[in-house]
Formats: structure tokens, C-alpha cells, sequence
């Protein structure tokens, strides 16, 4: 699988970029081309999609964006197309944001999505994204999530603990203390 492209960009059309490597142009879905320049070198992320009748590149700024695709396209009924769509719609953090508050109304604007499809986004990814939102605004906190992972806990018990105690002015050790107690305290 192809990973990223470095290369500049030699096209630019309304839902993709010609990027040249070395002399080999790639092809890539890309819903936002406007945010690119043509001859300027770019780091392109890209998921390889492989169907019965075609290889297709999806290309992404950030890897946050390649995370949040590749996440969107695990949503049952939810494809590649659809995905590429909402994350052109709307920013990672705006996309995290609504998942993370069930706001089913900011989901179903994106296109492609109705109610159903805006419910099974909030279903499958709440308790995976939320907790990767909460540790990029405070990095301890990844280091906390992965020892209570590696503890049997799943993301959904500690979410909200993690979110109060990164309120607190505590040590990565004290905040796994904290986190423990307050398990213990649910269970």
C-alpha cells in the first residue's frame, strides 16, 4: 500500500490533483484541490482503494485527516467517496467535536449522509475518537489512556474520567492513580 506521495503537483482538476514523483504522475481523489498550488512539492497521504474494477488513490493533507478517513470508512455502509466528502466539509476537530456530543444535525449536513448513516457514524467511532481528541490537547494524557488500555480498560470507561483529570494540575503517575480509583469506584 502506498502511504504518502511527495511530489509536486502538476494538475489540479474538481475532485483530484496529478502529482508528479520523479516523473510519475499519480492520480489522486482529493476534495479539496483549491488548498494546493500548481509546481509546488506537497507530502500527499494517501489510502489505496482496491475494488474488483478499479485502483484509486485518496489523498490527505495531515495524517489527521488519513486517521479520521480510514476510521469513517470502518462505519458500516460508509465508503471511501462518502468519507472523502464529509472530511471536505468539515475540519477533523469540527468532526470529532460532533461525534463526541452525538450531534446527529451537524453529521447528516455532510453529503451523502442521512439520519441512519449519521447515527452509525456516532455508534461506531464515539468511543475511539473521543479519546484521540482528548490526548491531542494534552499530551500526558496519551501516555495515560495507553496504560489503561494495556490494563484491560476500554475507551469508553475512561473517557470521561481522562477528560475531568486533565482539568487537574497532576503528574502523568498521579493522573493513572486517579484514573484507577475512579474505575474501581464504576465497576
Amino acid at each position: 500500500m502506498i502511504g504518502f506521495i511527495k511530489g509536486k503537483v502538476h494538475a489540479l482538476g474538481t475532485d483530484y490533483i496529478l502529482l508528479d514523483h520523479d516523473g510519475i504522475g499519480f492520480r489522486i481523489s482529493f476534495m479539496y484541490p483549491e488548498r494546493l498550488h500548481l509546481g509546488e512539492e506537497y507530502t500527499i497521504y494517501t489510502y489505496q482503494n482496491v475494488r474488483e474494477d478499479e485502483i484509486s488513490l485518496y489523498g490527505f493533507l495531515s495524517l489527521a485527516e488519513y486517521d479520521l478517513f480510514t476510521k469513517l470508512i470502518s462505519v458500516k455502509g460508509l465508503g471511501p467517496k462518502i468519507a472523502s466528502n464529509i472530511l471536505a466539509r468539515s475540519s477533523v476537530d469540527d468532526l470529532l467535536e460532533a461525534i463526541a456530543t452525538n450531534d446527529i444535525d451537524f453529521i447528516k449536513k455532510m453529503p451523502g449522509v442521512g439520519n441512519k448513516m449519521a447515527s452509525q457514524i456516532i455508534l461506531d467511532l464515539k468511543g475511539k475518537l473521543v479519546a484521540e481528541k482528548t490526548d491531542r490537547d494534552d499530551p500526558r494524557l496519551e501516555e495515560v489512556r495507553e496504560a489503561l488500555k494495556a490494563l484491560g480498560y476500554k475507551a469508553n470507561e475512561f473517557t470521561n474520567i481522562l477528560k475531568e483529570l486533565s482539568k487537574k494540575d497532576l503528574s502523568r503517575d498521579q493522573m493513572i492513580k486517579e484514573a484507577l480509583k475512579a474505575l474501581a469506584l464504576k465497576r
